[in-house]
């Protein structure tokens, strides 16, 4: 098999080389800015060879046996384990993950691939009776879209890749994928080579890595493409929703995770779920605990517990072992995080944490706890850094408005002794995800994920992931003659 440790070419229409555009991009380790590949752009003609291949080899790929296409992905999954170093490496090299937090993508990635690996013979149509008219028969075929766009980010690249990328071939779809420009390898070169290796026939895959200046309209908009999949900041995803108003969405977008800690929770059970939710992954997960919402009863000693263990989490290169904390991905977003930290205190918030910069590139920052209100800006806005910020609620019921007083609606959480009780919580909040006594941060590659309000449109994972990536197509029988009005 061809080893992975370079990428300096594009698989573009059933073919690896490179783009047309005329120009490169360099590929950059976020902690020490070395660089990692460079590769030359895609251009709006590539982005249109890619809709054409992957129009055509579409319809062969839909009518292959469904248990050929599952072997695809059961072949995929044996590669994953043989290359787990080579990946676990790249993922550590170019997104600035701690080795564990890398591990887990991987084994993320892997179950997406075994779950669509059941997703052929899954997909059913139904037989319905006639409500109207004698001897109709009528049957609603399940049928793969065509050729989909997925468009991931770059804080979790193979994972948010694949969770589309792999439904949507497994289903009978083709595939133009365009990953984030900091992240092409892990969010789109390694994951086509990982499953043209698991013998995914020519054309069915194409990445695009360019400028969204010169091919973002071309991805979004193509008239052959019949889902784009974004996963990314709400108003990026709002703005593709607009350029495309007919074409079907399926959108998760920006998070403001509330942990909410009640009077009879285990504190030091949500502390340790407040800790990782916040600062796993340097805090850039959609997913993440942005807010800690503490009931008065236990809010000091929440903060108390929270400002003795973020004290002693550790920066560093995320290749080192002992490191916890490890790169944001750029300089633009290490700046974002500082502003809202800045404002935040402006808005008379106190920095309880406060963690320093540092790496040879700079992008290490430390992690920081804030002691604020639901309007301060580590609070109001998703930070997508090691941040999190803790609020005082006057009971229950001003737990629950205080979560649910922001925009977003994604993941949240609840901790307390009474299971029931915290369900019924739950129950109350504007989220698409909620988790009892855990963390903000959970993926399961088989039930629902996904938001609410302007976190997101449609669901992944499961049988949502096959309503995502097909389309019922109603045919009916007429077994004897029909009699028509004129």
């Amino acid at each position: 098999m061809t080893t992975y440790d370079g990428f300096d070419t594009l698989p573009i229409a059933g073919q690896w080389r490179v783009g047309r555009d005329g120009r490169t991009a360099d590929d950059v380790n976020p902690y020490s800015g070395d660089v990692l590949t460079t590769l030359p752009l895609a251009d709006a003609a590539d982005v249109d060879a890619a809709f054409t291949a992957a129009s055509i080899a579409q319809r062969d790929w839909e009518s292959t046996l469904p248990t050929e296409r599952a072997d695809v992905f059961h072949r995929a999954a044996r590669i994953m384990e043989e290359r787990k170093d080579e990946i676990v490496d790249w993922l550590v090299a170019e997104v600035g993950a701690i080795r564990p937090r890398a591990e887990w993508e991987w084994l993320a990635v892997r179950a997406v691939m075994l779950e669509s690996a059941s997703y052929p013979t899954r997909s059913a149509g139904r037989i319905l009776p006639a409500a109207l008219i004698d001897g109709k028969e009528n049957r609603v075929y399940r049928r793969p879209l065509g050729v989909v766009t997925v468009i991931s980010p770059w804080n979790f690249p193979m994972q948010l890749s694949a969770r589309s990328v792999a439904p949507a071939l497994a289903l009978g779809n083709a595939v133009v994928l365009k990953p984030a420009s900091d992240t092409p390898v892990t969010g789109g070169l390694l994951l086509a080579r990982i499953l043209e290796d698991a013998g995914l026939p020519a054309g069915l895959l194409s990445v695009v890595v360019g400028k969204s200046s010169e091919i973002g309209d071309a991805v979004t908009s193509h008239p052959l493409t019949r889902l784009v999949s974004f996963t990314g900041s709400t108003p990026v995803g709002s703005g593709i929703a607009a350029s495309a108003p007919l074409t079907r969405m399926s959108l998760e977008l920006g998070g403001n995770g509330p942990l909410v800690v009640l009077e009879d929770a285990d504190v030091e059970a949500a502390v340790n779920a407040a800790v990782f939710g916040s600062f796993f992954h340097q805090g850039q997960v959609c997913m993440a605990t942005n807010r800690v919402i503490a009931v008065d009863a236990v809010h000091d000693e929440v903060v108390g517990r929270l400002t003795e263990r973020v004290r002693s989490l550790r920066t560093g290169d995320p290749a080192d072992p002992d490191t916890q904390i490890g790169p944001i991905i750029n300089d633009a977003q290490v700046e974002s995080i500082l502003d809202r930290i800045s404002r935040a205190e402006s808005d008379g918030a106190e920095i309880r944490v406060r963690g320093e910069r540092s790496g040879p590139a700079g992008r290490v920052l430390g992690p920081h706890l804030v002691l604020g209100t639901n309007g301060v800006a580590t609070a109001a806005e998703e930070v997508f850094g090691p941040v999190a910020t803790v609020i005082r609620a006057d009971g229950e019921d001003d737990a629950v408005r205080i979560a649910n007083d922001t925009e977003y609606g994604l993941s949240s959480a609840v901790f307390s002794r009474d299971v029931e009780r915290a369900v019924r919580v739950a129950t109350r909040l504007d989220a698409g995800m909620t988790h009892v006594n855990d963390t903000t941060i959970n993926d399961e590659p088989n039930t629902a994920f996904g938001g609410e309000k302007n976190s997101g449109i449609g669901r992944f994972g499961g049988e949502w992931a096959i309503d995502e990536f097909t389309t019922d197509h109603w045919i009916s029988v007429q077994h004897t003659p029909r009699q028509y009005a004129i």
